[in-house]
């Protein structure tokens, strides 16, 4: 039974990646459970001792040689003792091999669920792990199931062993966005928290940092470090803009961005359900990086107001609305992109 034994540890640790150590560690936290449960009194005196060269796990209770004894839990009779340790004196310690197989039965069903919480745990801080390292990165995962009541959406993010669930809160879907059970989509991974249910993966759908995950999966240049997003401003659902920036002067970054035949972009634009996106060249300059965050608009000339973020830029009067956009969104997006309030005005 223990070569068979420690064959189920060696399966365990290949199949689900739970360190044999880990879990030899949790059967012995089990078998104490299990002896303690049957034998009232005993405690710290009972030890486990595992040889996996041997392939051999051995369960002890300590007790000490006594005349008189007064304890029967943690003493032993000296005539007793010498039965199982010859020429044993008194305060002598001696060890008691227990026999797993005289367990009652609700001791050992104590064992067997310490055993499978120990699986349970090891499988969750798996998972926890694995999912922390991806915070701040996106996922593909598969809606499971839609809330009618809250409009909360749970989704099913890895495979295998190392699949969990992940939850897409109302507040962090795109309005408009119409997502039904089955559907694939990307997500961004806000944050992993440990919960007694396991690991809780929150996601996000309306985060800026989805639209940068997106583009650095679409273009080469951002992934080699050739082109860089600066800034990224973002009204989900409806449109964002992302100023880019090259480092090498033969590059251009808003057409690698954009892609042969608009490609790149329009894969972003696809995965984000049809948001539009306007892309800008970044720029030191002040003057010209709002100028140029004002796109689609033309702009004559940028005034920047010498006290605090701000400035006033001066736009042909047929410029004037395409400037501001519906509801104000085009100059708000071009303030939260540059961190300048703009103060648009005609010629």
């Amino acid at each position: 039974m223990n070569a068979e034994f420690f064959e189920a540890l060696d399966a365990i640790e290949k199949e689900k990646g739970i360190p044999k150590e880990y879990m030899l560690n949790k059967i012995s936290q089990a078998l104490i459970s299990a002896h303690k449960r049957d034998n009232q009194g005993e405690s710290d005196n009972i030890f486990v001792e595992a040889d996996p060269e041997k392939k051999e796990i051995r369960l002890y209770v300590a007790k000490e040689v006594a005349d008189p004894v007064e304890n029967t839990a943690l003493q032993i009779s000296p005539e007793a003792a010498n039965i199982l340790k010859p020429g044993a004196q008194i305060g002598d310690i001696v060890n008691i091999y227990i026999e797993t197989k005289k367990f009652g039965r609700i001791a050992a069903q104590t064992a067997k669920q310490v055993i499978i919480q120990g699986i349970r745990e090891a499988e969750r801080g798996m998972i926890y792990d694995q999912f922390t390292s991806k915070e701040h990165e996106i996922l593909s995962a598969t809606v499971v199931r839609v809330d009618s009541r809250t409009g909360n959406i749970i989704l099913s993010v890895g495979s295998g062993a190392e699949k969990s669930e992940a939850l897409l809160a109302r507040n962090e879907q795109c309005p408009g966005e119409v997502i039904t059970e089955g559907s694939i989509l990307k997500v961004y991974v806000l944050e992993v928290r440990r919960s007694t249910h396991g690991p809780q993966i929150l996601v996000s759908r309306t985060h800026p940092g989805l639209v940068k995950r997106l583009f650095e999966l679409e273009v080469p240049e951002i992934h080699d470090g050739i082109v860089e997003i600066k800034s990224i401003s973002r009204e989900p659902g409806s449109r964002s803009k992302i100023a880019v920036w090259s480092n090498q002067a033969e590059v251009d970054p808003v057409g690698a961005c954009v892609g042969p035949k608009g490609g790149r972009v329009g894969a972003v634009v696809e995965e984000l359900r049809g948001e539009k996106v306007d892309i800008i060249k970044y720029s030191d300059n002040p003057e010209e990086y709002i100028a140029a965050a004002l796109a689609p608009a033309s702009v004559i000339d940028v005034y920047v107001l010498p006290e605090g973020r701000s400035c006033q830029v001066i736009v042909p009067a047929d410029q004037l609305s395409l400037s501001i956009g519906k509801e104000g969104q085009n100059a708000r997006l071009a303030a939260k992109l540059t961190g300048y309030k703009i103060d648009i005005k005609t010629a």
